[in-house]
């Protein structure tokens, strides 16, 4: 997982909310280069992303970004924020009368962002800097669990907790995807064409019978290995089932 390290903080706020005026000559500007970066970022990953690579996208000189960017550790933070804040532009933003459907709106909207930007499950939390569209993000998520009895720090601790879970699962899936080629097999090929020498060595399925059980179950019913998304349809739910028991619990409204 790629550190957030080296970025100048005091920099990173003028670029994210303070953004240089258009160049003249080239037509860049902080937001053209970003959202250049996140395609490029999107299709290759964020090892693709380097200062060289984006001004021959560009078709300018690296100097030339360096006014609208800083450097590549203050970029990677930029296209954070531009990602932070495209997550509800195509579904809008959780303002259901339900509450149940809010959360789980913030789930979808999330798991769909990982989806699209799988680089983003690769960088550490960190401490971030705040920019416009993390904020805006973050102002839409803590109004949909607004008024459905918890306090202000249990909000932000169930929202980091929501999205820890959604993040965690998209990683773990998209860690799946990866490590399938293209002319690989399906899990259900592959388990089949290893199940009888793994078996041998463990000795049969009596040795770990419950693990043995549940695994063959899987199998069976979804055709996996392991199911990432299946775990983050379950973790949601039961974090549902979860914050709905506490708000019939007697601190609740």
């Amino acid at each position: 997982m790629a550190k957030r390290t080296g970025v100048d903080e005091l920099k990173l706020i003028g670029l994210l909310w303070r953004e240089p005026p258009v160049g003249p000559r080239s037509g860049l500007s902080a937001r053209s280069i970003t959202a250049l970066a996140v395609g490029l970022a999107d299709r290759e990953g964020l090892h693709a992303v380097t200062i060289r690579r984006l001004a021959t996208e560009a078709g300018v000189t690296a100097m030339a970004l360096y006014p609208h960017i800083g450097g590549r550790a203050e970029l990677i933070e930029l296209m954070l924020d531009h990602v932070a804040g495209a997550t509800y532009e195509k579904v809008g933003t959780p303002n259901h009368s339900d509450w149940r459907a809010r959360i789980t709106a913030i789930a979808e909207a999330n798991w769909t962002s990982c989806q699209e930007h799988p680089w983003i499950t690769d960088i550490a939390p960190g401490r971030p800097v705040p920019g416009p569209g993390t904020s805006s993000k973050y102002e839409a998520e803590l109004r949909a669990l607004d008024g459905i009895g918890l306090t202000d720090i249990e909000m932000d601790h169930t929202l980091t907790a929501l999205v820890s879970l959604v993040y965690g699962t998209a990683r773990a899936a998209l860690a799946a995807r990866r490590a399938r080629e293209a002319d690989e097999p399906d899990d259900a090929q592959w388990w089949s064409s290893i199940e009888p020498a793994l078996t041998a060595a463990i000795g049969g399925t009596t040795r770990f019978p419950t693990a043995s059980r549940v695994s063959h179950a899987l199998g069976a019913a979804t055709g996996k290995a392991n199911d990432p998304e299946g775990a983050y349809r379950r973790g949601v739910a039961l974090f549902l089932d979860g914050l709905a028991l506490q708000r019939e619990g007697p601190t609740g409204q």
